[in-house]
């Protein structure tokens, strides 16, 4: 039975984070698929966090993490509410429609 290293962690991390930037890249035009490819890149990140914190036997990286997760809620909701409040008034929540936002 093989261990569980920080290698392990490490790899499915910066998995996790180029399958977030392939999703960004390859989809500029649904703006809710891009919000999860962000919150996808910032659980990565958090994981590379706690996998430090645990092999560190530092608790400073999983406190570093809560007040990540803190941001990353907080910035869900209001994109969200952003984004209904686009589709009530557009009826569209695609990217390329939306140019009100242009100066």
């Amino acid at each position: 039975m093989t261990t569980l290293t920080l290698g392990h962690f490490l790899s499915l991390g910066a998995m996790l984070f180029a399958l977030a930037v392939i999703g960004i890249f390859l989809n500029r035009k649904n703006l809710i698929v891009l919000l999860m490819a962000i919150e996808l890149m910032l659980l990565a990140v958090n994981m590379n966090f706690v996998a430090f914190s645990h092999y560190l036997g530092d608790m400073h990286g999983q406190v570093f993490v809560f007040f990540i997760l803190t941001v990353a809620a907080a910035e869900s909701a209001i994109g969200l509410a952003i984004l209904v409040l686009l589709f009530r008034n557009k009826n569209n929540i695609n990217v390329d429609k939306l140019n009100s936002l242009k100066g």
